[in-house]
């Protein structure tokens, strides 16, 4: 995709917080790394009581503690050229006039010459999405299907049915095309590398099936709370939040077939193949392949910590899960016997986000007795964050006059082969300035998404849970997880520490920190 001459970005929610924290941020770094086009406007949309020189103030402080870069001192005349760029339109958009001065304004900074593209980012809540869309295209704002598109964030509904009606709306107003589902995990680094090392590698793809891997875990651990979110997520819950969207998209990248081209359809084709082979949970099976928790009070960095039920603007007696488990099987023939086990939760002990593909034993070991007492199926993890990298465990010889075997790693660190990644945010707004929808979800995907977890979702609601809170806060969630694995003779792997073990380590050392061996 080619970056257009001139491109109009309109940031509906100029004034909030993901706007402040993220966006803004990125674009700057954008500009500042001579990624933008060279004619480029970047018009606020807020209710907010702001003008051009309150908005400029507002992002210069975003830009200046949270980019990448520091304008104020370091950079002044990048920032100059940038804040330049930079408008404001204070307006209601359930109004019809704020989408009228909005155009005049658009109108007033495009260049001479070719009609700019137009790129409307809805930084909103939920159901602000369908009168932002109506009223862009009740004023002509969508009418170029081939120039004008828009960035909707999720969540996309709260469940199969509204998510189908808010994709009715769209595309009664919109070509799919000009929609662009973001899911900001897809823009990490790590998680694109996913891609790159499946399928420019040729020494993985041989083994990436069910020949050779035994199970699969994705694990996004979280240490903090709610936070100031407790509103937010009692009506979202970890199952909403996390699992339908992030935790879904790492499964579909591990388990898609290769593409025949890496263009947007061809990717995003292979993805739903996989959603739409994930073997269907009937309302009998739930409480066989799906845990949930709530975290309750404890310890982390040596703090108490409150539990769910105390953060703020949550029902004391809520039901809401705050932790999930589940095992997914996928029913073709590359996966088939393979079991994805998924689990995110919040105040878990370390913050990490990483994919365990551990492979199977070797089918006979012919070393001599007491020679592998500390033997571990061979296992590739791919760290998504933090410390982003790559980590390969087999078996070694121990130093020494016997022939002692010893799990130990090969690493690839992003951080000693790169310098620092972009920001998720800054690849994704250039996907969508580019007109680039490989990282950006369809509706298809979504709904198929929402067809995987909406049987746990309606069984939970119609059963609500009797022993929350089940797991204290700084654990690594429930026991009823840790026994949905047993059941099929495995165990959770606890994710992998900063540092690899190094060779010499004690046998009983590594099982203890690196449980999960097939028993």
């Amino acid at each position: 995709m080619h970056l257009p001459n001139a491109v109009q970005l309109v940031l509906f929610g100029a004034g909030g917080d993901l706007a402040h924290r993220k966006l803004i941020p990125a674009l700057y770094d954008l500009h500042r790394e001579g990624h933008l086009p060279s004619e480029v406007d970047v018009i606020g949309v807020d209710l907010a009581d702001m003008d051009d020189a309150s908005f400029l103030e507002f992002a210069c402080d975003a830009s200046d503690s949270l980019g990448r870069f520091f304008p104020k001192d370091a950079d002044a005349e990048n920032w100059a050229e940038f804040a330049e760029r930079l408008a404001y339109v204070q307006g209601d958009v359930t109004e019809d006039d704020t989408y009228q001065r909005l155009q005049m304004r658009l109108e007033d900074v495009a260049p001479d010459g070719e009609r700019p593209h137009r790129v409307f980012y809805l930084s909103v809540a939920p159901f602000l999405v369908a009168p932002i869309v109506s009223g862009l295209a009740k004023a002509g704002l969508l009418a170029d299907t081939e120039r004008d598109r828009f960035v909707v964030e999720k969540p996309f509904g709260r469940d199969l049915e509204s998510a189908r009606g808010l994709d009715a709306l769209l595309v009664k107003e919109a070509q799919e095309s000009q929609v662009y589902r973001i899911d900001h995990y897809l823009g990490k680094e790590t998680v694109q590398n996913l891609l790159a090392f499946r399928f420019a590698n040729a020494m993985f793809e041989p083994v990436w099936d069910a020949r050779y891997v035994d199970h699969v875990q994705i694990t996004v651990a979280e240490t903090v709370g709610v936070e100031h979110r407790g509103g937010y997520y009692e009506t979202s819950g970890a199952m909403r939040d996390m699992v339908q969207n992030h935790l879904l998209q790492l499964l579909c990248l591990v388990a898609m077939e290769p593409p025949v081209a890496f263009k947007p359809d061809e990717v995003r084709n292979k993805k739903v193949d996989v959603l739409r082979a994930v073997r269907p949970i009937t309302p009998e099976r739930v409480h066989e392949v799906a845990v949930r928790g709530q975290y309750g009070p404890g310890y982390l960095g040596g703090e108490q910590v409150p539990g769910y039920r105390s953060e703020p603007k949550v029902d004391p007696r809520s039901a809401t899960e705050t932790y999930v488990a589940m095992k997914l099987e996928v029913d073709n023939w590359r996966w088939n016997g393979v079991p994805f086990y998924l689990r995110t939760g919040k105040r878990m002990p370390r913050r990490v986000s990483e994919i365990s593909v551990q492979f199977r034993p070797v089918p006979h070991r012919a070393f001599p007795a007491g020679a592998d007492e500390a033997f571990q199926p061979n296992r590739l993890v791919l760290r998504i964050q933090p410390d982003e990298g790559i980590v390969l465990r087999f078996q070694a010889k121990r130093p020494g006059p016997s022939m002692l075997l010893q799990p130990v790693a090969m690493r690839f660190d992003y951080e000693d082969a790169f310098d620092t990644p972009p920001e998720a945010y800054e690849t994704l707004l250039l996907d969508a300035i580019r007109g680039d929808a490989t990282l950006f979800m369809r509706a298809d995907q979504v709904e198929e998404a929402w067809k995987v977890v909406q049987p746990v979702l309606d069984t939970w609601s119609a059963t609500p849970p009797a022993e929350f809170p089940n797991y204290a806060a700084g654990t690594w969630g429930p026991a009823a997880a840790e026994r949905m694995l047993a059941r099929d003779g495995r165990s959770w792997i606890e994710p992998l520490p900063s540092d690899p073990m190094p060779v010499g380590t004690a046998p009983e050392a590594i099982a203890e920190a690196h449980p999960g061996t097939v028993k």
